[in-house]
């Protein structure tokens, strides 16, 4: 049994000096991840440290928080580092209207600059959607078949969001909010739904530790597995077959060896 932890933060300060991180994170069953780059200091420190672990690959873009800070020497950056060597993804990127560190007219066009760098470079998608629904699924719509995958990462939303982006080919993943007691009940039932050729899994470290860790912090991705067997008991399957299942989702979709 292995996990893929499809969405980490591995350079954010909570962790980039944990050196014991990636070793619990293999005894947990979690062998692989994807670290995710968010702007050009972020990036810079992912592509130093995804050399150093062979299950070790990149997704890289530019947030939607540090929209009205963007150069077209940032996007030019993005679009050279995106073509180097273990670069699976370009994201996060998408819209947060949660926070407005930004301008949603800023955010939608940075959006749509990475969304073209992915259909240039054949990368898929990794979108940040946070109270945004409808406009990200707009600029999505703009880029329907141009792009080879969207993942809506760090799902939270209801059971019809999620039938909208699966009639649309995308695929959803979840965190570890579908561990939690309380005000999760929406997302549960989305869950259900998913079938698991379109379900991944991620922590979002250092954030959104799962149950029963969630007053650890920070997150890391050894709490994944806890996820996964959530989400296994919510289909009601086995553990080691939803594993199996997922893994093979996750690898298909950033086309992992």
């Amino acid at each position: 049994m292995e996990l893929i932890d499809t969405h980490t933060h591995l350079t954010f300060a909570e962790l980039e000096n944990d050196i014991a991180v990636i070793a619990r994170s293999k005894e947990a069953k979690v062998t692989g991840w994807i670290t995710v780059g968010t702007d050009r200091a972020q990036i810079e420190k992912v592509l130093a440290l995804v050399p150093k672990y062979d299950n070790m690959y990149a997704a890289l873009g530019i947030h939607p928080h540090y929209a009205k800070d963007v150069s077209s020497a940032d996007i030019s950056f993005l679009k050279s580092a995106a073509q180097t060597d273990k670069v699976v993804a370009i994201g996060e990127t998408g819209l947060d209207y949660h926070y407005t560190y930004s301008e949603a007219e800023e955010q939608k066009g940075l959006f749509s600059k990475q969304l073209e760098i992915a259909a240039k470079l054949s990368l898929p998608v990794v979108v940040h959607c946070r109270n945004a629904f409808d406009d990200t699924m707009q600029i999505l719509g703009r880029f329907a078949g141009t792009l080879t995958g969207v993942v809506i990462h760090c799902f939270s939303g209801s059971a019809e969001q999620a039938r909208v982006i699966l009639e649309r080919g995308y695929y959803i993943s979840f965190t570890g909010m579908v561990t939690f007691k309380k005000n999760v009940a929406q997302t549960i039932e989305a869950a259900k739904i998913v079938p698991l050729d379109r379900m991944m899994l991620e922590t979002d470290c250092p954030y959104i530790s799962p149950e029963p860790v969630r007053n650890k912090r920070p997150c890391e991705p050894a709490f994944l597995v806890h996820t996964a067997r959530k989400l296994a008991e919510l289909k009601g399957m086995d553990f080691a077959d939803f594993a199996r299942q997922v893994t093979k989702t996750s690898r298909n979709f950033f086309n992992l060896p």
